[in-house]
């Protein structure tokens, strides 16, 4: 983002903590806030009937809620919260509209950001159609490891059964699985360390384009 469309949001930011599980939008309902990422991890998740859900992408530090808003729609289509606790810049959405439809140049950084979040679900989309849960839970991992300081956090195995959509017997079988293959320790409830650095990377399966968009989005942000 130039410094001139920084300095568009900056005056309205402010500086806030997330905690665990508090929601950022509620599927179907409008969006009054729009929240830039510093730290942590939000989840967006779909709902195909009460209580059957799954993960359809994660916000880390190279993203923003509210993308709707940049696609011209005041409401949020899937469920939004915060998956590992963060600290966010935060922006009331009128004010957050206002200042993309003032500047061509914020606009085409927003909408880039929008078709790299596209991006991202439907590389996870194919994952949890063509990969095996050893697989998927690696990529997630590794999606994770590339979003937060340091290579450790914390998550049950609960919440990794909805982000999965799979049973939670089958995430415990996939974290042992890993944890054999020498790539991750964990403990109850869940701590995760990628050991040694960077061989959860190597060793994932997906495909790395959209690894490398995410990261490149971030140095943009950044």
């Amino acid at each position: 983002m130039c410094s001139a469309d920084l300095a568009l949001l900056q005056p309205h930011f402010e500086s806030v903590s997330l905690g665990l599980k508090t929601h950022l939008e509620v599927a179907g309902s409008p969006i009054s806030t729009v929240y830039f990422f510093e730290s942590g991890l939000g989840s967006v998740v779909g709902e195909l009937r009460p209580g059957i859900e799954a993960e359809i992408g994660i916000i880390g530090c190279e993203g923003m809620t509210g993308s709707a808003l940049v696609m011209g729609d005041d409401r949020s289509t899937h469920d939004c919260y915060v998956q590992l606790e963060a600290r966010a810049f935060a922006i009331d959405a009128g004010l957050f509209t206002k200042a993309f439809l003032t500047s061509p140049t914020l606009r085409s950084f927003l909408l880039r950001y929008v078709h790299y979040f596209h991006l991202q679900a439907s590389f996870t989309a194919l994952s949890n159609a063509r990969m095996n849960i050893v697989d998927r839970l690696s990529r997630w991992l590794v999606m994770c490891d590339d979003r937060v300081d340091g290579n450790s956090f914390a998550i049950t195995h609960e919440f990794l059964s909805v982000m999965l959509g799979v049973r939670r017997p089958g995430v415990t079988i996939a974290l042992q699985t890993l944890e054999g293959q020498g790539l991750i320790r964990f403990s109850a409830p869940l701590r995760s360390l990628l050991s040694p650095p960077g061989k959860l990377h190597r060793a994932q399966q997906c495909p790395d384009e959209h690894r490398r968009q995410a990261l490149k989005m971030a140095g943009d942000v950044r």
